[in-house]
């Protein structure tokens, strides 16, 4: 029996990726002069102001202001029509030190909070994805290209914007077509609702989308409130780490507890969760499983994971237990191992912010240097 899944994905101007890019921007900057530093950076955005504040433990000296001020610029938002832009907004600073308490049992090689994290990965798309987020990211990646790139083939397009792709399976669980297309993009107010609609079927959706997986049937919503003038840190106040199942799989795996952004690679809510989508990634692209689920479970102060579990759904060459032996036998999980193996201590971060952490082969979490290990080791 056929069934239909649906991911949702934002763009970098939807106000909560504002603050991502903005706390992972910071991280940056502060890892571009002290690879070693510790950062837990949180952001709030609203009409015409940003906050900043977090933990920090570094010899680094940073304008923060300059880096709030940059990333606000790179997104977009540099007009004073959109009542917030990147010069007139105010910025708050309120970063202090980090906590004594947690640093003892990382200095020691620990983890730096408990929490359970997942990795997943499938054969639905190249990317090993999940292709309902997948399209989702890449119709929302399309409207910003456009607007930065060629902004004279749709020249009222404005920074904020959200996608969400509906994906038939069949009954074996493969992805059939495609049933439904939501796109909500932020315009300027002197264009139609008309031609909004043409132009994003004619320039992103048919551009993004294979054709094979659009029919007579596939639905499509271009801003189904018929106007999205307001929009961004104007329209909707941002949260740094609030747009989770965006940047994982969409709601297909599960979501361990922590969000990302802003966060140096000693906090296994980060750094832990890609090593889990490394792992799972590099098992399903040995052939050991059509799909793959792993979660490591960390307390803090402690390096190595006090479980790992693991869930091909009936798809594993070998069982589920032997497949969680030979990761614990073969991969190093203490944080150290991890960002030494990914190389995480490098200011890659802010580009993490936007269009999900997983299923773009710039990042080392999705490279396939475990696949030879793993084939390896079932032999």
């Amino acid at each position: 029996m056929s069934y239909f899944f649906t991911s949702e994905s934002v763009s970098e101007g939807h106000p909560d990726k504002v603050c991502d890019a903005i706390s992972d921007g910071v991280l940056d900057a502060i890892f571009a002069q002290d690879p070693n530093a510790r950062v837990a950076c949180e952001t709030f955005v609203t009409t015409g102001l940003v906050v900043v504040g977090g933990e920090v433990t570094t010899k680094a000296y940073i304008d923060v202001e300059d880096v709030v001020r940059k990333t606000i610029r790179q997104i977009g938002y540099t007009k004073a029509e959109y009542k917030f832009d990147s010069e007139s907004c105010g910025v708050l600073n309120s970063i202090h030190s980090q906590s004594p308490d947690i640093a003892m049992g990382v200095d020691k090689g620990g983890a730096g909070d408990q929490g359970i994290m997942f990795g997943y990965a499938c054969d639905q798309t190249p990317e090993l994805m999940p292709m309902p987020i997948v399209y989702s990211h890449k119709l929302v990646k399309k409207l910003a290209d456009i607007r930065k790139r060629n902004p004279k083939l749709m020249p009222y397009l404005r920074p904020d914007s959200k996608s969400q792709v509906t994906i038939e399976y069949d009954e074996k669980g493969k992805p059939k077509r495609v049933e439904a297309v939501v796109i909500s993009t932020q315009h300027d107010g002197n264009v139609s609702q008309k031609k909004i609609e043409a132009d994003v079927k004619k320039h992103v959706i048919a551009k993004v989308i294979p054709a094979k997986y659009l029919d007579k049937k596939t639905k499509y919503y271009v801003n189904p409130t018929g106007r999205f003038e307001i929009g961004g840190p104007h329209g909707d106040s941002g949260l740094t780490g609030r747009k989770i199942i965006v940047d994982t799989y969409g709601g297909w795996a599960p979501h361990g507890g922590g969000a990302f952004s802003g966060k140096d690679p000693s906090k296994v809510d980060r750094s832990a969760t890609y090593a889990a989508r490394h792992i799972a990634k590099n098992i399903v692209a040995a052939k050991l499983a059509r799909e793959c689920l792993v979660q490591l479970a960390y307390a803090i102060g402690i390096a190595k994971p006090v479980s790992i579990y693991v869930d091909t759904k009936g798809t594993g060459v070998i069982s589920d237990d032997k497949l969680a032996k030979m990761i614990e036998k073969t991969v190093d999980l203490t944080p150290k191992g991890i960002i030494k193996r990914l190389d995480l201590r490098k200011p890659i971060y802010q580009k993490t912010a936007a269009y999900g952490h997983f299923g773009r082969n710039e990042f080392s979490w999705e490279k396939l240097d475990l696949v030879d290990t793993f084939k390896k080791y079932v032999k």
